[in-house]
């Protein structure tokens, strides 16, 4: 049975230009336009998927948890069967599903888990019930689960178009340019921390769309940063991309700030990995690094590949930094050989 599992890989991303606030919470619709860099360099979600009617209900397992689908407040698992049934139903396949799934990154801080864990499923999913689907569209399922993941289906550098539509038809990735195209380009990811975040991203959008006077203005200002990045992706210049990535990153939090009460994703670690950019930059006359955070208090800093062993080095003294990691940038998800289904797993949901 386990030659009937498909199983992938994929990979989270890393906002250039951030994703926050809502106009459609049940579509995840955003306010504006977005941009990332999908990583890769062992920065990996690996899950497999096998439908069986031997299966006597829907299992998915994450990180060696089986997650509780009956719960009607797990908003997380009620999207992820949505997007599930729909393309079950779509492949007119009436089996119940096992699915595994495994992060070699920590979940829930920070680093996009839910991007790349959605984006990889859709993806998984698409090759288990031999859909064929589009890319542009298994952007579309993958976004209704967690937003940022229709980001996580492509390479390189993705922009996530807003759109207009109610349907959320328009409102999909596609890729700028491909991992190939400016492979100098690195993040530098410094941990310093791997705890759960006390305000989820789904909360978070919520809260700052509601009671942020200064969020109003974020939507306009976003989609003028993506425009900006992506001229500085294609001329290759990393000087006017670590500036806008850095300005994004600070109006995005300055708005979580602004929340009521105020939402405050990054610690004493987070500032002082700011204040060591900009001395870096500082030094060198121009912006050869940019710092960016995404929910969360963990830094990545965009930079090219000549300097990742100064800005590692400093990096390394700060009090805090407990862990450092670089990646490349890296390709949309991928099929390979790896099963994480067991027998034993598929005897423990299996009809009597």
């Amino acid at each position: 049975m386990l030659d009937n599992a498909y199983n992938a890989s994929g990979s989270p991303n890393i906002a250039l230009v951030k994703y926050w606030g809502r106009r459609d919470d049940a579509l995840n619709l955003p306010n504006n336009s977005s941009l990332s860099m999908t990583l890769g360099d062992g920065l990996t979600t690996t899950t497999s998927v096998l439908f069986s009617s031997k299966l006597k209900e829907d299992a998915i397992y994450i990180n060696e948890k089986k997650l509780d689908l009956s719960s009607a407040t797990n908003e997380k698992s009620g999207f992820m069967l949505k997007a599930i049934n729909y393309m079950r139903s779509a492949a007119k396949m009436d089996s119940h599903l096992l699915v595994v799934s495994k992060n070699s990154f920590p979940s829930d801080a920070g680093l996009a888990s839910s991007a790349s864990g959605a984006a990889t499923l859709v993806y998984a999913l698409n090759g288990a019930l031999e859909l064929n689907r589009p890319t542009k569209e298994l952007s579309i399922i993958a976004r209704q689960i967690s937003g940022s993941a229709c980001r996580s289906l492509l390479g390189g550098i993705v922009k996530w178009n807003k759109g207009s539509m109610g349907d959320g038809s328009d409102s999909f990735a596609e890729q700028i340019v491909s991992e190939h195209y400016w492979p100098e380009l690195i993040d530098i990811i410094a941990m310093v921390s791997e705890s759960k975040k006390k305000v989820s991203s789904s909360e978070g959008h919520k809260a700052t769309v509601r009671t942020s006077p200064l969020y109003k203005a974020r939507p306009s200002i976003a989609e003028a940063s993506v425009s900006r990045v992506i001229d500085a992706v294609k001329a290759k210049d990393i000087n006017s991309l670590s500036e806008a990535v850095m300005r994004d990153s600070n109006n995005m939090h300055a708005t979580m700030l602004d929340s009521w009460p105020p939402i405050m994703y990054l610690n004493d670690a987070s500032k002082a990995i700011i204040e060591t950019v900009h001395e870096i930059n500082a030094s060198h006359g121009e912006n050869i690094a940019g710092y960016t955070f995404d929910a969360g208090p963990n830094g990545h800093i965009i930079t090219l590949r000549k300097y990742e062993n100064e800005i590692r080095e400093r990096l390394s003294k700060l009090s805090g930094v407990s862990n450092i990691m670089v990646s490349s940038s890296g390709p949309g998800p991928s099929r390979i050989s790896e099963c994480l289904i067991t027998d034993d797993l598929i005897a423990e949901n299996s009809k009597v």
